[in-house]
């Protein structure tokens, strides 16, 4: 079964909702194994990327789990807590989606003046931002707020003072995860993993003084932060 359609944040969220239908409808039972990254790809006919970031929101989501050196398995319905949040977190859910729709435009764009404009000294500063986060998950510490830096060196490098004025107005609250302390997704490492990934794609687009890439790099970015709530919101009873 070829899955076809543009984008890879589309193609994922189409494995994600396909393999989230058999979990839910007993197809996939507690224990069960997933299929190989192979067989997976060759099934969807999507790419290894693809596929890894349709398991991490999965994961993320409590419904697999990673068992090293056997494979990915379907979680046991006590493992799976529905991710209930605290009365106040749900309630900061619309205004995250909102925020992200808005960081989606403005740093979409910011990086790709980002790429054009961007002096050495700034494409240090974003590259040890980045550095910085991948230290911080190596030793289990909170990486909100190298998260922050990554985005704010971003914005600094346009050499558009507005960029940097509307990320220093939100502060460390853009970083979404901040804001929800209960999910399990602020300090899972392969989450966290896969949020570096995205920041090293745009990093290199900037590197290369490839604007258009840049832009893509970072709307796919703000584009998975905004699945992955939109499935919280879904999960949160009514």
């Amino acid at each position: 079964m070829t899955i076809i359609g543009r984008g890879r944040q589309r193609l994922a969220q189409q494995v994600i909702d396909q393999l989230r239908q058999q979990i839910e409808t007993g197809k996939l039972q507690a224990g069960d194994q997933l299929p190989t990254e192979p067989q997976l790809e060759a099934t969807f006919g999507v790419s290894r990327t693809v596929v890894r970031e349709a398991i991490a929101d999965l994961r993320a989501a409590g419904l697999v789990k990673p068992v090293q050196g056997k494979g990915v398995f379907v979680s046991e319905m006590t493992a799976r807590p529905g991710l209930v949040l605290t009365p106040v977190e749900i309630k900061g859910i619309p205004e995250t989606l909102e925020l992200l729709e808005f960081r989606m435009a403005a740093e979409g764009e910011a990086a790709a003046i980002a790429a054009y404009r961007r002096t050495a000294e700034q494409e240090a500063a974003i590259a040890a931002a980045n550095r910085k986060m991948a230290a911080l998950i190596e030793q289990g510490l909170s990486t909100v707020e190298a998260d922050y830096e990554f985005h704010l060196a971003v914005a600094i490098a346009t050499n558009n003072r507005f960029y940097v004025d509307v990320l220093r107005h939100f502060g460390a609250r853009t970083i979404p995860r901040g804001q929800f302390p209960t999910l399990p997704e602020a300090n899972d490492r392969a989450y966290l993993e896969k949020v570096h990934a995205e920041h090293t794609e745009i990093l290199a687009a900037i590197a290369e003084q490839d604007p258009d890439r840049a832009r893509q790099a970072m709307r796919a970015h703000m584009t998975a932060s905004q699945r992955r709530y939109r499935q919280l919101a879904e999960q949160q009873p009514q």
